[in-house]
């Protein structure tokens, strides 16, 4: 079944807001650097011929849309944050690896959009310099891609979004505090998730049913962005 990005931010923030009262209330906007590990495509072409494909993925992060990210996190008196995050990931298959599995593209490029509910926590005065702030974190969540494939001969593609599976994420970085309120940060990010794709059938094929891609995505990326406590 599929969803909107909105229905199934709302069911993830529902975890988050569930956390204890907190003392801080932070919101985090970033960009960086992105890439996607390669992993086995396997399933079926609408109208059922199977497909199973080794797809060396690109992460293209600087192409528009950009990758980028935003969280937003309560702190507590004893430095646990509880909160939630999404992050605007993306996948590309080569135009080698599509074409093996049947298909003229294969993109989740307006976002391989990974919601999560986060825990997070952070060591503050840890260091000599007061202002550097270590912090790890990690969440739970959905994945959300805009999935752009067109099977070979198909006269339309796939162009939608789904909610394709469970999504794992893990953070630790280094936060500078510019005054008391802004602070700008650098982090290692991995995101996980497992994706059931659903293709579309030919409309101009009667009784076509759709097909089903079966992939892990796994992003590493490293980011940079600013802070504003509250």
């Amino acid at each position: 079944m599929r969803y909107t990005i909105a229905t199934a931010a709302a069911l993830t923030a529902l975890t988050a807001f569930a956390a204890p009262a907190a003392a801080e209330f932070e919101l985090s906007l970033y960009v960086g650097v992105q890439s996607v590990d390669e992993s086995t495509a396997s399933g079926f072409l609408p109208g059922g011929a199977p497909v199973n494909r080794s797809v060396d993925w690109e992460g293209n992060p600087f192409d528009a849309p950009i990758y980028y990210g935003g969280r937003a996190m309560w702190w507590t008196q004893n430095n646990i944050g509880f909160g939630i995050e999404g992050t605007h990931t993306k996948a590309y298959a080569t135009a080698a690896d599509a074409a093996a599995l049947g298909l003229s593209r294969l993109e989740l490029s307006d976002g391989h959009n990974i919601i999560t509910a986060n825990v997070m926590k952070r060591w503050p005065g840890v260091f000599a310099n007061a202002n550097w702030t270590p912090y790890v974190g990690g969440g739970l969540g959905v994945a959300i891609p805009h999935v752009d494939a067109q099977v070979v001969g198909a006269a339309q593609r796939t162009f939608d979004y789904e909610t394709t599976g469970l999504a794992v994420r893990g953070i630790a970085g280094m936060k500078y505090d510019i005054n008391d309120r802004w602070a700008a940060f650098g982090e290692y990010q991995f995101t996980w998730s497992g994706n059931d794709i659903t293709l579309d059938p030919d409309p101009t094929v009667p009784g076509q049913t759709p097909g089903e891609l079966n992939a892990d995505i796994l992003t590493h990326a490293v980011n940079f962005g600013i802070s504003y406590s509250f």
